[in-house]
């Protein structure tokens, strides 16, 4: 993964975590923001969306076979 490291956040016992100054304002982020949580192997990253529909857009291809999903949409006609 590139790009800058900020501080540690550590996660509440209401798993929540706080993101840091630095990392809120290089993403221009405020509160009430929707931000698009995306999981890597090892990391997570947060991304502000461009547009909600558009970030979420493929996430999950390859989940299901393609012989699967045309017999679930050959199931809804």
């Amino acid at each position: 993964m590139s790009g800058r490291s900020f501080t540690e956040a550590t996660l509440s016992a209401r798993n929540q975590i706080v993101i840091p100054r630095e990392a809120r304002e290089a993403l221009q982020v405020k509160p009430g923001d929707k931000l698009v949580v995306v999981r890597g192997e090892r990391v997570i990253v947060l991304q502000k969306p461009k547009s909600h529909h558009a970030a979420i857009r493929g996430l999950a291809r390859r989940v299901y076979p393609s012989a699967y999903l045309q017999k679930e949409r050959r199931s809804w006609d």
